[in-house]
């Protein structure tokens, strides 16, 4: 089977990889030309995101990337320490969180795919696609088309392949914050080896990390009304820090000094999220990662989730008779666990609708999706911690008579 992916970003390079272990031939189709450029934003991976890296043999070239996160402090606004709880699986140190810039997660993913052979083409902006009995063909805007068996969109939130899985599907939505993510080497908040600190502030929320050497990533989180595209082009860096500022000084945290210890290296960008895709597939394409399920920032999953999916698709393209099923049980093995994941973020973000609202939309297009597929069982909740290990678990066959999706 040859699988052409649509996006070269963490989740279709993670399910190239993931599916050439698999034995796939696959084809990874990129927009944008190679870079390595960092446009300012971190991410923490989680213990579920590292388990599944592990899964395809690439956990140990993130780690070195990144540096290791085993507990997490929270602060309130008058400087005193609520708590302090150790972060996911600490014991092997493959599965402890670790904290890196999303480019870098790229950047390793990437050179590790073109070390395995993996073809993955830059500069190839994806058009349309037409399917037929015997497979799918992309189109590109350079004009160069592609042939597969199957087609994966992995291309984010704002998703050129989504139109064609799902013609109805919403747009990405404001989830009602604005989130600041910077760096610096002149602050010097207090900090331990491993710890996150997480600040709950009175006009913003903020979370800091120190890198062995000696480096603050930090983000913080405001609620303001969604900026426009030329406003997060035109704003300067030292004109964000000063909006800030003035939501982080009334509190006794380190956060506005970090703040202001940041130079050129901060950016801001709106939290949105993606919660009413109802038709994932068609019988010759499926949308992963955040081109099916994104959900704001808030729990830090979006990585660790397209991670998961990655190694999934692989294994039910693997163990699966033929493709039709293979998609099918991929899509009722995840639906439960993602959507799960947009709403647990909904909860932790402010936002309109709130996330009442959110669950009621989500009720009403799971029961679209399932009167689709004929689906007429009960409620199935999230995978327990020890249904995802096995599901993630490379050497464990995949059931493929999983539920319906019904509920989150």
């Amino acid at each position: 089977m040859r699988i052409l992916i649509i996006g070269g970003g963490i989740a279709g390079t993670a399910a190239a990889l993931a599916l050439d272990k698999a034995g796939f031939e696959v084809a990874v189709h990129e927009a944008h030309p190679e870079s390595g450029a960092d446009i300012g934003a971190f991410l923490t991976l989680a213990s579920n995101g590292m388990l599944a890296l592990a899964q395809f043999g690439s956990a140990r070239v993130v780690a070195r990337a990144g540096f290791e996160l085993t507990t997490m402090r929270l602060t309130g606004d008058n400087g005193s320490v609520v708590s302090t709880v150790p972060l996911g699986e600490t014991g092997d140190p493959l599965t402890r969180f670790r904290c890196l810039r999303r480019a870098e997660l790229c950047t390793v993913l990437r050179e590790e795919a073109v070390r395995r052979g993996i073809s993955v083409r830059h500069g190839e902006r994806f058009v349309t696609a037409t399917e037929d009995d015997a497979g799918v063909t992309a189109e590109f805007a350079d004009g160069s088309t592609a042939r597969g068996d199957l087609l994966l969109g992995a291309d984010g939130i704002h998703s050129v392949v989504r139109p064609f899985t799902d013609p109805a599907a919403a747009r990405p939505r404001y989830a009602g914050q604005r989130v600041f993510y910077g760096y610096t080497t002149e602050a010097a908040p207090p900090s331990e080896p491993g710890r996150i600190d997480m600040l709950r502030g009175s006009g913003a929320a903020m979370g800091y990390a120190v890198s062995p050497g000696g480096e603050t990533f930090w983000f913080a989180r405001v609620s303001a009304p969604e900026l426009s595209d030329a406003e997060i082009a035109d704003t300067t860096p030292a004109q964000w820090r000063d909006e800030l500022l003035p939501l982080l000084r009334p509190d006794a945290t380190p956060a506005a000094d970090i703040v202001e210890a940041t130079g050129t290296r901060l950016m801001v960008t709106n939290a949105s999220d993606l919660s009413t895709v109802t038709r994932w597939r068609t019988p010759r394409m499926l949308l992963i990662g955040d081109a099916a399920h994104a959900a704001s920032p808030a729990t830090g999953q979006g990585a660790s989730m397209a991670l998961e999916d990655a190694v999934v698709l692989a294994k039910s393209l693997r163990d699966a008779p033929d493709t039709g099923t293979a998609l099918e049980s991929y899509e009722r093995l995840r639906r439960p666990r993602v959507e799960s994941n947009i709403l647990n973020s909904a909860r932790l973000t402010a936002r309109r609708p709130a996330p009442g609202r959110l669950q009621k939309r989500l009720s009403d297009y799971r029961a679209k999706w399932s009167r689709r597929n004929g689906d007429s069982a009960s409620a199935s909740e999230p995978a327990a911690e020890e249904e995802l290990a096995r599901q993630l678990d490379w050497d464990t066959p995949l059931p493929l008579d999983s539920p319906a999706v019904q509920g989150s």
